[in-house]
């Protein structure tokens, strides 16, 4: 899960060159590829972009709602008017991955369909609905010597992405970073170069329809590998990096990066199915989470079953059913022996973000081992529980640490569209700044502002 950052994936952007469509950097000659510029000459052309970009930010910091909202509808409209071409530009890229050898999961990610785009139209007309963040007064006081305080959100003013195969969060992070303000910078990597060089064109032409700088959206997908590499570096041109994609690309911008991560994880989700939980809400909820789109973080990964639970065989033929399969420990694999088909799960698997028809099952005898097995092997991304217990519920939601934590649902709504944000621009499981997903407010920061009269400290 590395394509962004790896060297094949170096190999492949510096042999394609700058995709077709792509916006160019104005001061590098479009002839020249990647390859045949030095590291010093990719590296001034990154910077320039960021330096437009961060111009481009301080006319989006004082964009209004409604002006903000214009550009929104507008790159609605021309994704729709424009679908054709973007899902042409997209079917050259899945060629590519499968021709590639590149995985049934992330050719999942990578491929955009009718109903796909129409979810990223109704985000951005979502989004457009939504408050606008900047501004609003987080809170706010009169000293006793006059003073007046209010501390209020502004953009953070440059974004930057670092994502891999997922030509949808091109757009979901760009329509998040203009309607909070911010000025953004993406690396969509090789994968899905003509896809996201097509959005791109699309998105800066939205904005110039409305008078907004189209260098609010940039690309530097053009420069590979070192692209990526100065853009990680580019502390003070860019304000904020978000990465997203597989561990090794999150640990390889973390570790390498000069310029403030917030770190989006990988998610190796649990369901823990109480003694008291009941069959039908069991069965429908586990094959939502494993089998609705195996191939994202809120994916079920580990199931846990109580041992004085009912409900196991059911579960299990359900998801056998549905193709999926079940890495059970011996206790599991006793339970079900002779009724339905299984393998024997080891250490891996526990610890595994299949990201497909694959899920680990273990038995537990109670929720302090339920939560004792969660503890060692989460990423802290999402754990739910199932249960008609309300003390074991509670139980669950304080001692489980993890960014989202849901009792008798679906681990499938950890999701910025499902949760009311209108998109996210990934899933954070640290715990500074932004926990969970990240929507409008997560793409701020704040500033103190306060009015006197004359005041002097004493």
């Amino acid at each position: 899960m590395t394509e962004a950052l790896t060297p094949q994936a170096v190999s492949d952007a510096a042999t394609t060159g700058p995709v077709s469509g792509a916006v160019p950097p104005a001061e590098t000659p479009e002839s020249l590829t990647p390859k045949e510029l030095s590291a010093e000459d990719v590296e001034a052309a990154v910077h320039a972009i960021a330096d437009r970009s961060r111009k481009a930010a301080r006319r989006m910091a004082q964009a209004n709602r409604a002006w903000k909202d214009r550009a929104l509808h507008a790159i609605a409209e021309a994704l729709v008017a424009q679908q054709a071409a973007v899902l042409a530009a997209n079917a050259k890229d899945v060629e590519a991955g499968r021709a590639n050898g590149t995985s049934k999961a992330l050719l999942d990610r990578l491929t955009l369909t009718p109903a796909r785009i129409d979810g990223l139209v109704a985000a951005l007309e979502n989004l457009a609905g939504l408050p606008d963040p900047v501004g609003n007064v987080v809170r706010g006081q009169t000293l006793p010597n006059g003073l007046r305080l209010r501390q209020v959100n502004v953009p953070m003013g440059v974004v930057a992405a670092i994502y891999e195969a997922r030509p949808n969060v091109t757009v979901d992070i760009a329509g998040l970073a203009l309607k909070s303000g911010n000025a953004v910078i993406l690396r969509g990597g090789s994968a899905a170069a003509h896809t996201n060089a097509a959005l791109v064109v699309i998105l800066r032409d939205a904005l110039e329809s409305v008078g907004l700088p189209a260098d609010a959206v940039q690309t530097v997908d053009q420069y590979g590998r070192e692209g990526a590499n100065v853009l990680m570096r580019a502390r003070g041109r860019v304000d904020v990096l978000i990465p997203r994609g597989g561990r090794d690309l999150i640990q390889t911008v973390v570790n390498n990066s000069s310029v403030p991560v917030i770190e989006t994880g990988e998610g190796n989700v649990h369901i823990f199915i109480d003694e008291s939980a009941g069959e039908d809400m069991a069965v429908e909820i586990l094959l939502n989470a494993k089998t609705q789109r195996p191939s994202v973080c809120n994916t079920v990964e580990t199931l846990l079953v109580h041992s004085g639970s009912t409900v196991l065989p059911a579960v299990a033929s359900a998801l056998k059913a549905a193709g999926v399969t079940l890495h059970v420990d011996d206790r599991v694999a006793q339970a079900l022996a002779g009724t339905v088909e299984t393998v024997p799960a080891d250490d891996d698997d526990w610890a595994t973000e299949y990201m497909d028809l694959d899920l680990a099952v273990a038995m537990v005898d109670n929720v302090d081992a339920a939560v004792n097995h969660i503890r060692k092997w989460t990423t802290g991304h999402t754990e739910a529980i199932l249960t008609n217990n309300l003390a074991n519920a509670e139980k669950f939601i304080a001692e489980i640490d993890s960014a989202a934590v849901i009792v008798n649902a679906s681990t499938r709504f950890t999701d910025g569209g499902e949760l009311g944000l209108g998109a996210e621009v990934g899933i954070s499981t640290q715990k500074l700044h932004a926990r969970g997903p990240m929507g409008l407010t997560e793409l701020t920061t704040t500033k103190w502002i306060v009015q006197g009269e004359g005041q002097v400290r004493a």
